[in-house]
């Protein structure tokens, strides 16, 4: 894990922790991460409504939260992380599935894999 989502899990964790001692008996104990302010589950469609605030607040282009997965694991792949490691973070049973899903072919990946092979096949001396 980065340190910085330990750092955002841990800030996330005092947070909780002053919802949980501020409402005593009333705060619901789930074991979540991230609740509702009565440590309940948050809804899937709250979470989406909170998420998309958060974009238009920053004026950014509106996107899902599927889009930030995909963006991460392309980015990952991208910088030459192992598809098998991005598969382990995404939780795939199959590599067949990431590599598939978030891997993309551009005319510059394929100018250093010919050079790679050109460089294999004859050596400059």
């Amino acid at each position: 894990m980065p340190p910085s989502v330990a750092t955002a899990l841990r800030r996330r964790e005092a947070l909780q922790r002053a919802d949980r001692e501020l409402l005593g008996a009333e705060w619901h104990d789930s074991d979540l991460v991230f609740t509702t302010q009565l440590g309940t589950p948050i809804h899937p469609r709250n979470d989406y409504r909170s998420f998309q605030s958060l974009v238009r607040r920053g004026d950014l282009r509106r996107v899902r939260l599927h889009d930030l997965l995909h963006t991460a694991a392309s980015l990952l792949l991208a910088q030459g992380v192992a598809g098998r490691v991005v598969m382990e973070i995404l939780g795939h049973s199959q590599i067949s599935v990431t590599m598939n899903t978030y891997t993309h072919v551009d005319p510059e990946m394929s100018r250093v894999a010919t050079d790679r092979m050109e460089e294999l096949l004859w050596p400059s001396e």
